[in-house]
C-alpha cells in the first residue's frame, strides 16, 4: 500500500519504483534462492510442542522473508525520506521481531533476512542512482 501511494504521487514516484524493485529483488533471492538452496527447517517443526499462535508455515525458515521484504523497502524510504528513517527502521525491525515470537524462525534467518533486505535496498539504490535503471518517471 505504501508503494502504491508512493508511485500515485509524482514527487515520490522514483522512490515508489525503487522500493518496489528492492521488494522483488528481495523476494528473488530470499524466496525463491536462499529458501530453496538452504532449505532449513523451522522452530515448530524442529520442536512440535510449541503451540503456533499463526497457520504453519509451508516454505522453510531461512532467510526470513517478512525480515528480509520489511528492511529492503526500509532501507529505501529510510534513504530518501530521512526524516521517518527511524521509524521505517523501526517497523521493520518490530516485523522481524514478531517472526521470533511466532516462533516461525531463529534468530539467525531474522538476522539474515535483515541483511538481505539492506543489501538489496542498497542495490537498486545503487542502480537508480548510478542511472544503471532508467526510470521513466
Amino acid at each position: 500500500i505504501i508503494i502504491a501511494i508512493l508511485m500515485i504521487n509524482k514527487k515520490y514516484r522514483k522512490i515508489g519504483f525503487m522500493a518496489l524493485g528492492a521488494l522483488i529483488l528481495s523476494t528473488i533471492l530470499g524466496e525463491e534462492i536462499l529458501k530453496n538452496v538452504v532449505k532449513r527447517i523451522r522452530p515448530s517443526e524442529d520442536i512440535p510442542a510449541w503451540n503456533l499462535l499463526i497457520a504453519k508455515p509451508l516454505s522453510y525458515s531461512f532467510p526470513s522473508g517478512h525480515t528480509t521484504s520489511s528492511f529492503a523497502v526500509a532501507g529505501v524510504l529510510a534513504k530518501y525520506i530521512k526524516r521517518y528513517a527511524f521509524g521505517f527502521l523501526g517497523l521493520a525491525s518490530l516485523i522481524g521481531f514478531s517472526r521470533l515470537y511466532l516462533y516461525v524462525h531463529y534468530p539467525t534467518d531474522v538476522l539474515a533476512g535483515l541483511v538481505l533486505g539492506l543489501m538489496c535496498s542498497r542495490i537498486i539504490i545503487y542502480l537508480f542512482d548510478n542511472n544503471k535503471i532508467k526510470a521513466y518517471l
